[in-house]
């Protein structure tokens, strides 16, 4: 059974038994949710929460994968990437459809790169998407703005990478690291960039052939920092971050989330730690720390004092930060293990301005559709 406070479920679906879900978008009832293995990206019908309905797929095959999308009007764009641990050929680059009819999308467009690919974008407001991207001749994934006025041809605009990610380049990284980019969030003209290995990092796009670093929070490399995400709060000067635990249970660097000021964008300052989940999950098998939170972006709700996160095998959590200095959890959700699985591994959530939050597993549960009962 469930251990749930202050949430309840109120939908679920397996995803036609290909539940390793990931990133999810939303046009007219209904959800588009990449996988992370071979899958693709697939179509629910959520126009009743309590019944969501598998009704198609956008195909993808060989080593890639497509476990990311946004949604924009009529046009969804997903990443092409290397699935984790494959060694095949792949597609690397970033594929844009047309979803004026949501149960038959229509290919329109695609941007290549080298490397491994594209693993993530946030296209969010207007014409240009943030994409972190690969090339041959740079080490790990950096960021690329792309100009999407005419969707059906991604034209590049410009680029920055982490000096020293280009192959040549100095730099004095340890050989245990992965500098790479994992995503940046644009607000008024700055990407607040979470950088694995150098942390957080903040850029002026506001001139996307000119891009410059404004600064810098480093996390500290007593260990590997996978930092995943570094999230503006709406209507605040204060941004949350998560670090990503790569190792299953407990092992490795003890990832947090974190509240950290933004009000000199020059210089991150770090105020406060998320509360870590009390129990057992150290024992559950699988992997136990923060991962995803819900993104302030167009679909989605849009509250400055309410953090809701993705835990892997804590499931879902959601923190009251009101008071930045005291942050305090409120609610939380823990679906029982998948079939076949020791335990829950919760992955991305997206909460709309409904009140329900999406969330998928990636091993296996699919989407859980839940809300809040209280708290």
């Amino acid at each position: 059974m469930a251990d749930a406070w202050n949430i309840r479920l109120v939908g679920h679906t397996d995803l036609g038994g290909q539940g390793d879900g990931m990133h999810v978008g939303f046009k007219d009832g209904y959800a588009f949710i990449g996988h992370m293995g071979e899958t693709g990206t697939s179509i629910v019908d959520i126009r009743d929460p309590r019944d969501p309905r598998l009704v198609g797929r956008i195909p993808v095959g060989g080593d890639t994968h497509a476990h990311k999308v946004q949604i924009s009007g009529d046009i969804l764009i997903t990443n092409r990437e290397l699935i984790p641990r494959r060694t095949g050929p792949h597609v690397a680059g970033l594929m844009v459809y047309n979803i004026s009819n949501p149960t038959a999308p229509r290919e329109i467009g695609f941007w290549p790169c080298g490397g491994l690919g594209v693993h993530r974008m946030t296209w969010w407001d207007g014409p240009l998407a943030y994409v972190t991207a690969g090339d041959d001749e740079i080490e790990g994934q950096f960021l690329v703005v792309l100009d999407l006025s005419e969707p059906s041809r991604p034209t590049e605009l410009g680029r920055w990478w982490m000096p020293g990610q280009r192959r040549g380049e100095p730099n004095d990284w340890d050989d245990s690291w992965r500098v790479k980019l994992h995503h940046a969030i644009v607000r008024d003209g700055l990407a607040y960039c979470s950088w694995w290995d150098e942390g957080l990092v903040v850029l002026d796009v506001s001139e996307p052939t000119a891009i410059r670093k404004v600064g810098q929070l480093n996390l500290g490399h007593d260990a590997q920092r996978s930092t995943h995400t570094f999230c503006p709060l709406p209507g605040r000067a204060i941004a949350v971050t998560t670090e990503e635990r790569i190792m299953p249970g407990c092992d490795g660097v003890a990832p947090n989330a974190h509240l950290v000021d933004i009000a000199d964008p020059s210089n991150p300052r770090l105020l406060s730690t998320l509360p870590v989940p009390e129990g057992n999950f150290c024992a559950r098998g699988g992997r136990f720390g923060p991962h995803n939170v819900n993104e302030p972006e167009p679909g989605a709700l849009v509250d400055g004092n309410t953090v809701y996160l993705t835990y892997f095998n804590a499931g879902v959590r959601v923190i009251d930060v009101s008071d930045a200095l005291n942050p305090r959890e409120i609610a939380y959700y823990v679906p029982d293990a998948p079939p076949g699985q020791p335990t829950t591994q919760l992955n991305d959530i997206t909460v709309t301005p409904d009140g329900l939050i999406y969330v998928t597993d990636r091993l296996g549960g699919g989407l859980y559709i839940l809300e809040r009962t209280a708290g």
